[in-house]
């Protein structure tokens, strides 16, 4: 014996599951695309260029590889605004050890900032709505950027 559902009762769930499909695909096209880098105790990131469009989110684990403990050899990455001058930002942050070496000064030229990072120790940072430009990003330990722990984000 065959049981007939009522018009309506079959639309109504044909909208139900378009509406469910639908957000579940917006749902995954909003997640951020990941980058994951890298830094160890030879003090260079392991991705020193990234491309993103205007208004894409990006998400960038940091992930410090290296074995030195983190009061000899820790890692952070900070995104600086773009036109940002990164060596003076990292001059400024030589003396800024109580801030993970963010320099309190220098604040308002940062987009985001991992947390100083010990050995295997990972932080992410999540980017989103980007304008058109380039986002140097640096690590602020000392002498680090010096040595070419640095990179940029091109945002076109």
């Amino acid at each position: 014996m065959k049981i007939r559902l009522p018009f309506r009762f079959s639309s109504l769930a044909l909208a139900f599951a378009g509406l469910f499909l639908s957000s579940a695909l917006v749902a995954s096209a909003a997640e951020p695309r990941v980058i994951e880098i890298t830094a160890n105790d030879t003090m260079k990131f392991s991705v020193t260029a990234i491309t993103a469009k205007p208004g894409e989110t990006i998400k960038i684990v940091l992930t410090n590889a290296g074995t030195l403990p983190k009061e000899a050899m820790g890692h952070n990455l900070v995104v600086l605004k773009p036109g940002t001058d990164a060596a003076a930002f990292s001059a400024a942050a030589v003396s800024a050890k109580a801030t993970e070496y963010i320099p309190d000064s220098q604040k308002d030229k940062v987009v985001a900032h991992t947390a100083l990072l010990g050995p295997k120790k990972s932080d992410e940072i999540v980017l989103k709505n980007l304008a058109a430009g380039e986002y140097p990003f640096i690590c602020s330990f000392p002498a680090h950027f010096a040595v070419g722990m640095k990179g940029v984000i091109t945002v076109k």
